[in-house]
């Protein structure tokens, strides 16, 4: 684990206002600052449409099983977090590849007594250790929500994301959902060029922002609900956001049903 080179997830973590981090991540996450102001309000948009989606899921759904990749650092409101609030007996598991978030692992593992959660380390590109492992603790005969925010960025051929994403689809039974969010050049992301340029050159893993239609074709075999791919800021927006429409940040979010 290099602490000389920024890492997305420990510069997350700094966005996000929390405590993991080195003087290198500040660095660079203070640099992209400057270059793009909005990455702030799209990281914490981000999480925020993690807990709208969650709660969803959740409560209306009445969803029990949870498989989060790319979980990223410990903050406020992880996803074992949010659906054991609603349903104390939902069952998380986490999938990650960084040794912090490895190192931080106890902390996602403490959830109720009536559920369960788990931590796997493993890489997005690898879907079959993944779904292997996960069923340690998830029955893949029943529904499961398959979270993915932020983390096909990191994939930078589109072909081989979408392979993931119908593997893990694939992989689960009728009435599972797909819950993903995605940084994108549009919703005024032409802004953000130059920062994911200057990230490509001082940090890891390399990143690439996608199209709605290229975003499109992770939910091709699947039915997306209202209001369909949109800003992750104005996907079903809660109080106080309710009465006016939040202002769009460039990340998509979008939750679709397996039929």
């Amino acid at each position: 684990m290099s602490t000389t080179v920024a890492h997305n997830a420990r510069v997350w973590n700094y966005w996000l206002g929390g405590k993991d981090h080195y003087p290198v991540d500040r660095e660079v996450g203070n640099q992209v600052l400057e270059i793009f102001p909005g990455i702030g309000r799209v990281a914490r948009a981000d999480r925020a449409f993690l807990g709208r989606a969650v709660r969803y899921l959740a409560g209306e759904v009445g969803m029990r099983q949870f498989l989060d990749i790319g979980t990223g650092l410990p903050t406020a409101d992880n996803t074992h977090e949010v659906a054991q609030r609603v349903a104390p007996d939902s069952r998380i598991v986490y999938i990650d590849n960084d040794p912090l978030v490895l190192v931080h692992a106890r902390a996602l593992l403490i959830g109720t007594v009536e559920g369960a959660t788990d931590y796997i380390n493993a890489d997005a590109r690898n879907p079959d250790k993944i779904l292997l492992a996960a069923a340690k603790t998830l029955d893949f005969s029943q529904p499961i929500a398959i979270m993915m925010l932020g983390v096909l960025n990191f994939v930078l051929d589109t072909d081989e994301a979408v392979a993931i994403v119908d593997r893990l689809v694939g992989a689960v039974p009728a009435g599972s959902y797909l819950v993903l969010a995605h940084p994108t050049g549009e919703l005024g992301g032409e802004e953000n060029a130059e920062s994911m340029k200057f990230w490509n050159e001082n940090a890891t893993p390399p990143i690439t922002p996608r199209s709605r239609q290229e975003v499109t074709r992770f939910f091709r075999h699947l039915e997306l609900l209202e209001p369909g791919i949109v800003s992750c800021s104005r996907w079903r927006p809660e109080p106080p956001d309710v009465d006016s429409l939040p202002a769009e940040v460039p990340q998509f979010g979008a939750v679709a049903r397996k039929p």
